[in-house]
């Protein structure tokens, strides 16, 4: 069973989620501040961590930022949940190093989905990784099991979210591949609001890029559209 750590200051809330989740089959683990929470994080390793912003003492975002530092814990997917809709918020969670973010008030339903998305995707193995593939395209080749971009000699390690990205635009090379299509394949739902998550990850991915590629641009902006990759 894939256990669900909450950490919500508003007991109400907490006590909403895990019931709802329970229902849905998931073991939850409850934490009412940040302290607490990383440590049964640290201790429990769970599955993904559903992480709200505003607790008295220590923030969500200082939790966040402990549990991408820490060894054991620094590859479990994170959901926050904020009452704060503010770009630069959510700029800052995907920075840190934050999967998604839910803006309360919100539906169980639109949780529970992204939740199954979120498991789906970080604990699927790529196809290739099971045969050792490389994938190469001129002169990029990616490591599926390594979450890496190489660039002639030179190589850049992606998050799972940014290699996402990047195969999906590498395998259609050429073609546009629409916003709707990049929320739909990576994360797995597609809400009308939520390009700006596109852009902030298309912006971290092509930073690591500028690293490697000596001043060749890879990742083309189709205004209106979606992104292409250009090789």
């Amino acid at each position: 069973m894939q256990k669900i750590l909450v950490i919500d200051d508003d007991k109400a809330i907490n006590e909403l989620i895990k019931v709802n989740l329970e229902l849905t089959g998931y073991k939850v683990i409850q934490a009412f501040d940040g302290i607490t929470g990383f440590a049964l994080c640290k201790q429990e390793l769970p599955s993904i961590v559903v992480l709200d912003v505003m607790m008295p003492e220590v923030d969500g975002f200082t939790v966040a930022q402990r549990i991408r530092k820490n060894d054991d814990t620094k590859n479990i997917p994170i959901i926050m949940l904020t009452a704060l809709s503010q770009l630069n918020d959510k700029v800052n969670g995907f920075n840190i190093g934050v999967d998604d973010y839910l803006v309360k008030p919100f539906e169980m339903e639109e949780l529970i989905i992204r939740i199954r998305a979120l498991l789906k995707r970080t604990h699927q193995i790529p196809e290739s990784a099971s045969t050792r593939e490389l994938l190469t395209l001129g002169e990029i080749t990616l490591l599926p099991e390594t979450y890496c971009v190489k660039i002639k000699d030179k190589q850049a390690k992606l998050t799972p979210i940014e290699f996402d990205i990047f195969n999906l635009l590498f395998q259609n090379h050429g073609n546009m591949v629409s916003s709707a299509q990049l929320l739909k394949e990576v994360w797995g739902y597609s809400p009308d609001d939520d390009i700006e998550t596109i852009r902030v990850h298309i912006r971290h991915l092509r930073a690591k890029l500028d690293k490697i590629s000596d001043g060749k641009k890879y990742i083309e902006t189709i205004y209106g559209g979606g992104y292409k990759l250009v090789s």
